[in-house]
Order: C-alpha cells, then sequence, then structure tokens
C-alpha cells in the first residue's frame, strides 16, 4: 500500500466533531459539525460539553463522509484518527470509535499527531516538496518547524506561554466579543486605527523564535481598563481601535520570528502557515509577502483546511501508514504530543509528558 490509499480519517480534539475521505491528495468528502452554540454562553471551550458532543456526532459524521464520498466500509483501505493532544475526552471519544470500527471492519488502524496533520496539509493542498519551514499556529499552539518527513519534525521555536489563537480569544473575551475570537477582533480591525495604542513587541529582544503572547493580552485588560475609567466606559471605536492594535501587535511578532526562522534555515522547498490563525488574511498577507522578499513559494491552506478537520488528519494518517505502518489496539489517547521529542519542554512537563 502506498500513500495512496483511501482513508476515512476522524476528528475530536476539541470543538470541532469532524471526517473525512481522503484517496492521495483527493478530498472526496469533508464533514465538519462545530460546537459553536454550545458554548456561546461560556465565553470558550468547555472540555465535558465538547466530550458528549463527540459521542453524539462522531457516528453521523462518519455515515455522512461516505455517503458524500459514495463509499462503503468495504472500499476503506484505512482509518486515521487524531490521538492526540487535545482536550481528553474528545480525543478519548475518536480513538475509542475508531478502534471500534477498525475492529468491526478489520481495517488498519493510524493514530495521528494532530499537529502533524496541520503541519502536512500543504502536501495535501500544494503537494510542497520535503524540506519545508511552517508557521503552525492556533488557538492552542504556536511553533516553527522545519519538516522532513511524515513523522519527522524540528521545532525551531515555539510559544512559551499563551498562542495567538487563546491570545485572540481572551483578548475578544476582555472586549465582550463572541467565541471564536480570532474571527471577532479581524472583524473589528477593518474600522480600527492600528496606530492609536502601542502594544509590546515580546521576546523581540532576544535571539531565537521562541515567542510569547500572555503580555499582549495583559497590556489590552490595562488599556481597557483605563479607557473605563477615563471615560465610564468602551466606545465601538475604542474596541476597534484595541483590536486593530492588538491585531497588528501580533503580525509583527510573528513575521519578525518567520524571518528569523528562514534565514537560519537552508534547502527549504518552500515556507507554509497552518492551523487556525492562519486563516487571518492580515497576517496571511504579511506572510506571503515576507517569503516573496527570501525567494521561496508560501503555501496558505484553503480556510476551510487552517481549521481542525479530518481531511488533514485522514492524509497524515496515509503518509505515515507508509513509513511506518498500522498502529494496533493499544493505541491510546494523549492529551500532550510534540512533534518534535528531541526539543525540550517549551511549556513545562509532567506526569502527562511535554506539553509542547
Amino acid at each position: 500500500m502506498s500513500h495512496d490509499i483511501t482513508v476515512l480519517g476522524l476528528e475530536s480534539s476539541c470543538d470541532d466533531t469532524a471526517s473525512a475521505v481522503v484517496r492521495g491528495r483527493e478530498i472526496l468528502s469533508s464533514v465538519v459539525a462545530d460546537q459553536t452554540a454550545l458554548h456561546a454562553a461560556y465565553g470558550g471551550v468547555v472540555p465535558e460539553i465538547a466530550a458528549r458532543a463527540h459521542v453524539e456526532k462522531l457516528d453521523l459524521c462518519v455515515e455522512r463522509a461516505l455517503a458524500e464520498a459514495g463509499m462503503s466500509f468495504s472500499e476503506i483501505d484505512a482509518i486515521a484518527v487524531t490521538a492526540g493532544p487535545g482536550l481528553i475526552g474528545g480525543v478519548l471519544s475518536g480513538v475509542m470509535m475508531a478502534k471500534g470500527l477498525s475492529v468491526a471492519t478489520g481495517k488498519p488502524l493510524i493514530g495521528v499527531n494532530h499537529l502533524a496533520g496541520h503541519a502536512l496539509t500543504p502536501r495535501l493542498t500544494d503537494g510542497l516538496d520535503y524540506p519545508y519551514l511552517i508557521l503552525l499556529v492556533s488557538g492552542g499552539h504556536c511553533q516553527f518547524l522545519r519538516v522532513e518527513g511524515p513523522t519527522t519534525f524540528s521545532r525551531l521555536g515555539s510559544t512559551i506561554d499563551d498562542a495567538p489563537g487563546e491570545a485572540f480569544d481572551k483578548t475578544a473575551r476582555l472586549l465582550g466579543l463572541p467565541q471564536p475570537g480570532g474571527p471577532s477582533v479581524e472583524q473589528h480591525t477593518r474600522f480600527g486605527d492600528d496606530l492609536r495604542f502601542v502594544f509590546p513587541s515580546p521576546l523581540l529582544d532576544r535571539p531565537g523564535c521562541d515567542l510569547s503572547f500572555s503580555g499582549l493580552k495583559t497590556a489590552l485588560l490595562r488599556q481597557r481598563d483605563q479607557l473605563v475609567a477615563d471615560q465610564g466606559g468602551l466606545h465601538k471605536q475604542d474596541v476597534d481601535d484595541l483590536c486593530a492594535g492588538f491585531q497588528a501587535a501580533i503580525r509583527d511578532v510573528l513575521i519578525e520570528k518567520s524571518k528569523r526562522a528562514l534565514n537560519a534555515s537552508e534547502g527549504l522547498s518552500g515556507f507554509a502557515v497552518a492551523g487556525g490563525v492562519a486563516a487571518n488574511t492580515e497576517l496571511r498577507a504579511a506572510l506571503e509577502t515576507l517569503s516573496a522578499n527570501h525567494g521561496i513559494p508560501f503555501v496558505a491552506p484553503p480556510l476551510a483546511l487552517c481549521t481542525d478537520n479530518a481531511a488533514m488528519i485522514a492524509y497524515a494518517g496515509a503518509e505515515k501508514f507508509a513509513v511506518e505502518g498500522a498502529d494496533d489496539l493499544t493505541l491510546t489517547a494523549r492529551p500532550r504530543w510534540p512533534l518534535d521529542r528531541a526539543a525540550p519542554a517549551a511549556l513545562g512537563s509532567g506526569k502527562k509528558g511535554a506539553k509542547a
């Protein structure tokens, strides 16, 4: 079997329940059931609610993905599932269902690292050759990776605290904007002045590619509180300008760190961005300009493949299967699962292993 096998993918690491059928680089179907309405009242994802929703939706998503692909289980060659990292209840739901399907159908089981799914998306969408550099930027993770193969990744730098998506979500909560925070903040930046408020540029005074975003959130909180104290509340223009300044600060830090990562890398076939925050149009445009200045191809997946989806899991599973074969029923759900296992932990470590 090669990586052109037909794979059924399952994804349930956070608040999107997804299933897809992929053959080679062809996405035959991709179904995503989001949980935005379920968590709207809580200002963020509630793990217990997410896990229960996955249990209710996984089988329906699989059924629909097969139907849209016009296939039955007999035509599927393997089953790939996100086995971590993520919210453990959701990851466990997906892993257990994949195991059940594998036993019932006799199809090989492939456990996929969710981050590898994002990191290999440029190969699914554009056929990008190894090695390439990718900025994986999402709600829970932010890191620069040199992608050498389906399971071979070298980390050049990562966040030491909040990921950008997490910072966007917290900023939205501070300003009373709906979740998910990234799209809400971006919408307000269109009417804002990004020069009105000055936000810090964390870690730019230090060498290397590591990042920090928690200070930006604190700076925005203080600016918000100062405005409330001075004028008794926030006006719409205040919110627009705060969003614009905040997004510009994140963009500028990511661009400078991306420049450093590119300067530290050789022999690349391209530079890519993936993950939920890669859907930010201003960031994508700035990264594309940076890549052009370095004379290197730039790859940004379609917006639907930036956020969590099962097509990337199915494709990553096929690539992993081609070099490592299938997993057995001892496959476990993992809340933490660094891609570069040789790199020191950037966010600490504990009984469950390194966070990133």
